[in-house]
């Protein structure tokens, strides 16, 4: 889950405006708890589209993202997909539209990274410790790639829904597993406590700020 689409086919909607009438009722959900974000990233200039897969998509990660002809796809792949109900079974319905924001703020994250071509990059005057090529290194570039999207993600809770803080975090720390490209338990340990993002900065400044930290302590 939260995975990067690095190419999309057979777009459905890829306009501001969506037609509700035909959309199912899962992704009328989804679309609905993720608009807050998707409101937040188009006021800070971040060139958004909405995409919904109308063919079933049932290996596909249910919300995702994609860069195409330099503008963010926001992907929702809910047909004929059981990981659409999978992903948030363990999580109380009435707590489920804060995750879906949550993981919609996660993709922001990528979508800024991919917008200021900061994309696998970074940052600058950063020394990596040894070398690794193949298969190595681009699992170490997802993994830090997940890391800043992850701390997005938290900041903008804190921002908007800061007594769900800790709630959260503990579902993150649940879905990733250790030792893989996805493994973000360095950078989610620096954020154990909300204050970390008490500053005046962006949920994308703040996230940068501890991403480095993360960074150099590996």
């Amino acid at each position: 889950m939260l995975k990067l689409l690095p190419l999309l086919s057979l777009l459905f909607f890829s306009a501001p405006t969506i037609a509700a009438s035909a959309l199912s009722p899962l992704e009328t959900r989804w679309l609905k708890a993720a608009a807050p974000v998707v409101s937040y990233a188009r006021e800070q200039g971040l060139p958004l589209d909405i995409v919904v897969q109308p063919q079933d998509a049932p290996d596909s990660v249910p919300l995702a993202l994609g860069f195409e002809g330099g503008r963010c796809k926001l992907v929702l792949s809910m047909r004929g997909n059981a990981q659409a109900e999978a992903v948030l079974r363990e999580v109380a319905a009435e707590r489920q539209g804060l995750m879906i924001a949550a993981m919609a703020a996660h993709e922001i994250g990528h979508c800024q990274r991919y917008a200021q071509g900061d994309w696998h990059a970074l940052p600058r005057g950063f020394v990596e410790r040894g070398s690794a090529r193949g298969d190595v290194r681009e699992q170490r570039e997802t993994r830090r790639e997940e890391g800043y999207a992850d701390l997005v993600a938290l900041a903008w809770v804190h921002a908007r829904h800061r007594d769900d803080y800790q709630e959260v975090l503990a579902w993150l720390r649940s879905v990733r597993q250790a030792g893989g490209s996805h493994d973000t338990q360095a950078w989610l340990a620096l954020a154990s406590e909300s204050a970390v993002f008490d500053t005046a900065q962006t949920p994308f400044e703040q996230a940068s700020l501890l991403w480095r930290q993360g960074l150099e302590g590996r």
